[in-house]
């Protein structure tokens, strides 16, 4: 598929996303509206507000169908943030493709239908995400270019041609040890494409964003020593990187 009808297709209907959610859940389209309305605020309800739940319990254990509603409502209504995070990984996506925390899929299954990817691994530890997603690439046609996993570890490939981290490392308790996991896992030509948002919200309506200021320096820290930023033309977060080879 060409970049114009990538993008074009994602724009239309997510890659017909409410359509895969209808089905998955199931539930009736005409009741999707209604469910998707209050999932992000139903979603930091769940949490605690406070450091005394694990993050990964949470994402693995607690968080259910409503996960999911969350990440479906904020792509349906953020097409044209998300567009632009699509057009910049059709810029770097190439060979090998790992995508970290994919969520509901977006960027997988773009991934996938990029003639310069080989094969992209999809990486959530959530087994409703998982499974969600592994329903919508059989949907597509995309299964044979796609597999699915709980961890990184579980990966068997050394290196990655591509790494894609969107919207993740905010929710992990130590973003910085995912950095070092990610630096281990690249060649010296593979690219990182990351972006993060370390901040609770002004009402507490990110009650699972790390915004500890030690671990946040921590962070910038390891980013800063053994990655290089790769400029790329589009006005938005997420950002490109390759390792630092003086490091």
């Amino acid at each position: 598929m060409s970049k114009t009808n990538l993008i074009n297709e994602f724009l239309a209907s997510a890659y017909d996303l409410r359509i895969h959610l209808s089905e998955f859940l199931p539930i009736k389209l005409t009741d999707l509206d209604e469910f998707l309305k209050n999932a992000k605020k139903e979603l930091a309800n769940l949490h605690p507000g406070d450091n005394t739940i694990n993050c990964a319990d949470f994402y693995e254990n607690i968080v259910g169908d409503i996960h999911l509603a969350e990440l479906a409502a904020w792509h349906i209504s953020s097409k044209d943030y998300i567009s632009n995070t699509l057009k910049l990984q059709e810029i770097f996506s190439k060979g090998n493709v790992i995508d970290f925390g994919g969520g509901i899929g977006t960027h997988s299954l773009a991934n996938a239908m990029s003639d310069n990817v080989k094969h992209v691994y999809f990486v959530d530890i959530n087994e409703t995400n998982r499974n969600f997603v592994q329903f919508r690439a059989k949907k597509l046609g995309l299964d044979k270019k796609i597999s699915f996993y709980k961890s990184i570890q579980e990966v068997c490939l050394d290196k990655f041609d591509t790494i894609i981290c969107l919207d993740v490392l905010e929710h992990l308790s130590d973003p910085s040890a995912q950095l070092d996991i990610f630096y281990e896992r690249m060649g010296p030509n593979s690219i990182a494409v990351l972006n993060w948002y370390f901040y609770k919200g002004d009402n507490n309506e990110y009650p699972f964003h790390v915004d500890d200021i030690k671990i946040v320096e921590k962070f910038f820290n390891v980013l800063q020593t053994k990655y290089i930023e790769i400029f790329h033309p589009l006005l938005i977060t997420t950002r490109t990187y390759r390792k630092n080879k003086y490091n």
